[in-house]
């Protein structure tokens, strides 16, 4: 009995523990169920966060799932260097067409957006008031022709009596003046029918250039005159035209090479977007001078227009030929990553594995650019899921066709059916 009670006695510090602390939880019961909600939280999440480090530090190779991608293969090939700028569409020849007399339009020969040759009428001015004119000047010509005849005449008589010592020396040397005067006054009235003759022929306007004939600007009735700024109508010659655009300074070293080369450089005019090709020409002239405020210089290429494609102030973007690389070697722009180390891109190798090749690019157009070092023609680049990619990954090539073959698991396996011997099963 005494044994008993002794170990209780000596148990009673952990009874009293263990009593205080579940009425401790019974009190405060809330605060533990929350404090135990945030410890199970915190775990959870550590938990995923190291499985998630354990993912991203397994080994790239061995049994390691293989990384999708998309690749392509360089090509070798020609590649044409162009430079490109942006250019206005500009006639070759504008004129104003106005009327060189005053007068009344009485007629307008030719219609709206008409193509007109060079001499076709375009409009008539009335020309009876130049008819009159002209009369006149002949009528006065007449008179002052027997005038003339007159004082020949008596000339040739004055002389006769001289001869004779009948009259002075005086009368004959007036009688002389008097002649010359008369014919000078001929002259005069000449240039007078001359001159209503050429008002007489303005009152028929023609065109001075072959084109097309834009809005009228006066109508049939009204009262033309010489110094009316519209004028009657405009004509634009669209064949051939011509485009005016800029390059920078920096292209100015390889284009004047070819330049003062007297290589016939080829000019291409695309639409707006930069898609549909609409004409084709040549280099025509360069500017003498570096506009300061823009840092470029303005070119001037000419096209035959034949198909009317190329429009007046139309806003096109322009390509100029100035190089052709011969074998080069070719790859897609979507290829080329960059990063601190420069630029590269992921090259598969037999073993689908990503590997890391430095690149040197040269020019590019539109979707591909040039390799200059790193690559040779016949190797496959990643060009889609590089970012997933690092030194060794196996990669998994995925292609868009029906059947969902690679093309280059295609190739790899025709070119190991010949490099495998005849007795190794495919």
């Amino acid at each position: 009995m005494n044994q008993t009670s002794k170990f209780e006695t000596n148990n009673s510090p952990h009874l009293n523990k263990i009593q205080r602390f579940f009425h401790f939880i019974r009190r405060h019961w809330v605060i533990v169920i929350i404090i135990g909600v945030i410890i199970t939280v915190s775990i959870i999440f550590t938990t995923s966060y190291i499985m998630k480090l354990d993912t991203e530090k397994k080994p790239l190779g061995g049994s390691q799932r293989p990384q999708p991608v998309t690749a392509l293969i360089t090509n070798k090939t020609d590649f044409d260097v162009y430079l490109k700028g942006l250019g206005t569409v500009i006639p070759t020849n504008t004129v104003t067409i106005k009327s060189q007399v005053s007068g009344q339009l009485i007629h307008v020969r030719f219609q709206e957006g008409q193509h007109v040759n060079k001499g076709d009428l375009i409009a008539e001015i009335d020309p009876r008031p130049f008819q009159v004119q002209l009369m006149q000047a002949e009528g006065q010509l007449a008179r002052d022709e027997a005038f003339l005849k007159n004082a020949e005449v008596d000339l040739a008589l004055y002389k006769q009596l001289l001869a004779e010592d009948s009259i002075a020396a005086q009368q004959v040397t007036t009688q002389e003046t008097l002649v010359k005067q008369y014919r000078g006054v001929i002259e005069t009235d000449k240039g007078q029918i001359a001159n209503a003759r050429l008002q007489l022929t303005f009152a028929r306007v023609i065109a001075p250039i072959t084109g097309r004939v834009g809005l009228r600007q006066v109508d049939p009735g009204n009262m033309v005159q010489v110094n009316d700024v519209n004028g009657i109508v405009v004509i634009t010659q669209l064949q051939p035209i011509t485009v005016v655009f800029s390059l920078p300074q920096d292209n100015l070293t390889i284009l004047m090479k070819h330049w003062n080369a007297k290589t016939t450089l080829l000019v291409q005019a695309y639409d707006q977007e930069g898609k549909v090709l609409l004409a084709s020409g040549k280099l025509l002239a360069v500017d003498n001078q570096i506009d300061t405020t823009t840092g470029t210089i303005k070119l001037k290429a000419i096209f035959d227009n034949k198909d009317n494609k190329l429009f007046p102030n139309q806003f096109v973007n322009v390509r100029l030929k100035v190089d052709t690389l011969r074998d080069a070697t070719v790859m897609p722009t979507s290829a080329v990553q960059r990063g601190s180390i420069g630029t590269f891109a992921y090259v598969i190798k037999d073993d689908k594995t990503a590997t890391v090749r430095m690149l040197k690019l040269g020019p590019a157009e539109s979707d591909m650019v040039v390799a200059i070092e790193g690559l040779v023609p016949g190797e496959f680049v990643v060009t889609v899921g590089g970012d997933k990619l690092r030194e060794g990954t196996k990669v998994a090539i995925m292609t868009a066709d029906s059947k969902g073959a690679s093309v280059r698991d295609e190739k790899a396996k025709t070119a190991g059916q010949k490099r495998r011997p005849s007795s190794e099963p495919k």
